[in-house]
């Protein structure tokens, strides 16, 4: 087995990391990384209904899709990330509990009484730390999971708080658990890197084949490809999300505006503006301009530039509308 111990913080980068040496490695892999601060949304999510797009914005918070699915989870250097990377000779993929056991052990080892509980999830006294998931290609399973150690869990608690009611559709939701800090919960004071340090250790020790690997020029390579192509882009992150319905709301100085978007494929197919709002020209002019537009603020920001807002929307900014539809 190759240990990673992958130092990389750019959240695009190291999950087309994961996506790289399940598609392209034929050993069986752990790796250890963190990431800068992001939102790591399921692969079945609609990424705009699981972030507050006004607080990711403000904190410069990315917002990455994965190959798994499950619920959204916030990363920042404070949480540490373990993946497993195994060939398998069964139909039993899913085995959350066996990938989580080794995080246990090393925590038990700390005398911290951390438990595998409910479908995937690790809770010290009842409140979670690590959520866990998976994905199957062929016949290689990625499990990867979450570590929370010392993350600013206001910044957790920021990025996801999102008004439910807002958006509409197939997607699946993440469901909020009360959550806690690894660090919290130990007698003698360590830093992050020091848990991952033990991690590895306990690692090496316990898989006798377990190697170190380092990337080589050529996987860097490839694994920069996959970033700019894919994990970097818009199109993976919030155009690949399940087709969905979005109403919101804002009072401006023009008046209350109302927006009802039907988004498919990320793309506005259809759009209602509402509210108590004047204009000179007809508001389904505006409406008709941003059918057909990818639903990301620079695409309507575009589209808005061509007209005189003003002749719609009387004393409405380009921002008010903007943050109606978008955010």
């Amino acid at each position: 087995m190759f240990c990673i111990n992958d130092h990389h913080t750019d959240p695009y980068y190291n999950l087309a990391a994961e996506e790289y040496i399940l598609k392209n490695f034929t050993d069986n892999c752990f790796m250890l990384w963190r990431n800068e601060p992001s939102v790591i949304v399921g692969r079945h999510q609609n990424s705009l209904a699981e972030i507050n797009i006004d607080y990711v914005k403000q904190n410069n918070i990315k917002v990455v899709r994965r190959l798994s699915g499950g619920g959204a989870v916030f990363h920042d250097l404070g949480n540490i990330n373990f993946t497993f990377i195994e060939n398998v000779q069964n139909d039993k993929y899913i085995d959350f509990q066996k990938y989580t056991q080794p995080v246990i052990d090393v925590l038990r080892l700390l005398d911290v009484d951390a438990r595998f509980e409910g479908r995937n999830d690790l809770v010290i006294d009842g409140r979670k730390f690590s959520g866990n998931a998976e994905h199957v290609y062929h016949n290689r399973v990625l499990h990867h999971g979450t570590l929370l150690f010392a993350s600013e869990l206001t910044d957790l608690s920021g990025a996801l708080n999102v008004n439910p009611a807002k958006f509409t559709g197939k997607a699946i939701k993440s469901v909020r658990s009360r959550v806690t800090n690894i660090s919290s919960h130990l007698r003698e004071a360590i830093d992050p890197e020091q848990f991952r340090d033990m991690i590895l250790r306990y690692m090496m020790d316990t898989y006798p084949d377990c190697r170190p690997y380092c990337y080589n020029a050529a996987d860097m390579e490839a694994i920069s490809k996959l970033r700019d192509e894919k994990y970097a882009t818009w199109d993976w992150n919030f155009g690949q999300s399940p087709d969905y319905n979005m109403v919101n709301e804002l009072q401006t100085d023009g008046g209350h505006i109302e927006v009802h978007l039907d988004v498919q494929n990320g793309i506005i197919c259809r759009i209602r503006i509402f509210g108590d709002f004047f204009n000179i020209r007809d508001i389904a002019g505006l409406e008709q301009l941003l059918i057909g537009t990818c639903h990301n603020e620079t695409s309507i920001r575009r589209k808005l530039a061509q007209i005189n807002l003003a002749d719609y929307l009387v004393n409405v900014t380009v921002d008010d509308l903007i943050k109606v539809i978008v955010s």
